[in-house]
């Protein structure tokens, strides 16, 4: 039986690629799909009676997607090794009323999605993508890949304090993007634009999800190289891994004792609730159905259940040098120095003693170095859809993930090794 082949820092080079062609939710999710394609898998509809055949299977909703791979003779009570993910990003949306101006300068009306940190917005070259929706029914998705907006910082000359008193930005008059000159607003006029960007006659979107982001690729930093500027890592870098990890498992014709899945839920930034969210129906749809596919019984589900393990992969704080006393005097992440494993017992990550075990395990099994991130106790935790996952579902949930710098930037930074290195990790999860 042939291993599944390690990655390396070819594997670095596909995700700066992968978020490059991500500029939303619903494109990583096809970047995915396709990928997933290519190894096997096909799409199953939710609306369609499904049947217990082995093989990779996926599910394709909006700004998220759930594969799994279901080896041959897999019992209906066969446990899962699920890698849980998230799509979206902190970002400037656009509203629903999206033309705007004042004093000559055309706008785009943008809200704000999550927590982004809004200076990192500022002077930029941003394009427009996401999804429209048309008359139809049908979807398109849209990527206006090139310059077109831009949210200009107020000069020094007139804001004389920003250096002693630090940049104050109010979220609803100093982040409208500006897109072109003019005095006549017209409603209708970016929908137009997009409309005509995208093959379409006017008047057929009717809906639509939209979001900025930098046009900037991203690019490998440092004298050797050896670290990743890019958009959309948080967490766009473990949905790639995952699907790396899971395509490469399921490609390898090695025995499985666990059926391997890929869960990149949209939402994350803003509380999951969705019915894309990890606080929602969908995973647990999933992994039933699939039970239930294979001729199982609820007995059979709940055997399956109580047998899975989640590895919930979002990235963390490395310590970062300008700022070293806002982490934990004994916790310090090193970007290269491997994966993260999150612990707090406060329950914002759901990592507890067992589920360390499975993690050790499985960095042994791949020879992946390791090390664990605790928050300062003076500070706040964040949080990921790794509780979210163990408590709506009952599954054993453990939080990783991998230690970058500028989190919730338009930009951030990570390591060049540390993607592959989860990725390798993943694998060995997975195998079990």
């Amino acid at each position: 039986m042939s291993e599944p082949s390690r990655f390396d820092r070819g594997h670095t080079d596909d995700l700066m690629s992968f978020l490059a062609a991500s500029p939303s939710p619903y494109h990583a999710v096809a970047n995915t799909a396709e990928r997933l394609e290519k190894a096997g898998f096909r799409q199953v509809a939710e609306t369609d009676a499904w049947d217990g055949t082995s093989g990779g299977k996926y599910v394709l909703r909006g700004g998220a997607i759930v594969a799994w791979y279901v080896p041959e003779g897999a019992a209906p009570h066969t446990p899962f090794r699920i890698v849980g993910a998230h799509t979206d990003s902190p970002n400037l949306r656009v509203k629903p009323l999206p033309d705007a101006g004042a004093h000559g300068w055309r706008q785009v009306a943008v809200e704000i999605y999550g927590g982004p940190l809004l200076n990192s917005w500022l002077d930029r070259d941003l394009g427009l993508a996401g999804r429209l929706s048309l008359r139809d029914g049908s979807t398109r998705l849209v990527n206006v890949d090139r310059p077109l907006l831009r949210v200009p910082q107020l000069a020094i000359h007139l804001d004389r304090a920003v250096s002693s008193e630090g940049l104050k930005l109010d979220k609803q008059r100093h982040l409208q993007p500006v897109w072109g000159l003019g005095d006549d607003v017209r409603d209708g006029d970016l929908i137009a634009f997009l409309e005509a960007e995208s093959g379409l006659t006017a008047g057929e979107v009717t809906g639509w999800d939209l979001m900025v982001h930098s046009v900037e690729p991203p690019a490998h930093l440092g004298r050797d190289r050896e670290l990743v500027a890019g958009p959309r890592m948080d967490n766009l870098l473990s949905v790639h891994a995952g699907t790396a990890a899971l395509t490469a498992v399921a490609t390898a014709d090695a025995p499985l004792p666990y059926i391997p899945v890929l869960a990149a839920f949209d939402h994350e930034e803003n509380g999951s609730q969705s019915d894309t969210g990890a606080d929602g129906p969908l995973l647990g749809g999933v992994l039933e159905r699939s039970v239930f596919a294979r001729g199982g019984t609820y007995e059979d589900r709940a055997r399956a259940f109580a047998g899975t393990v989640c590895l919930s992969s979002d990235t963390g704080h490395a310590v970062h040098p300008n700022y070293a006393e806002r982490h934990d005097p004994t916790h310090h992440p090193r970007v290269n120095g491997g994966p993260i494993l999150k612990v707090n017992v406060n329950n914002r990550y759901a990592t507890d003693g067992s589920g360390r075990a499975v993690w050790v395990a499985a960095c042994e099994k791949a020879g992946v170095p390791f090390q664990s991130f605790v928050s300062n106790n003076s500070m706040p935790c964040g949080t990921t859809i790794g509780p979210i996952t163990a408590a709506r579902h009952g599954i054993r949930t453990v939080d990783i993930g991998v230690a970058i710098l500028s989190m919730h930037s338009a930009r951030e930074l990570c390591g060049a090794d540390d993607p592959h290195l989860l990725a390798n990790a993943l694998v060995a999860f997975l195998q079990g």
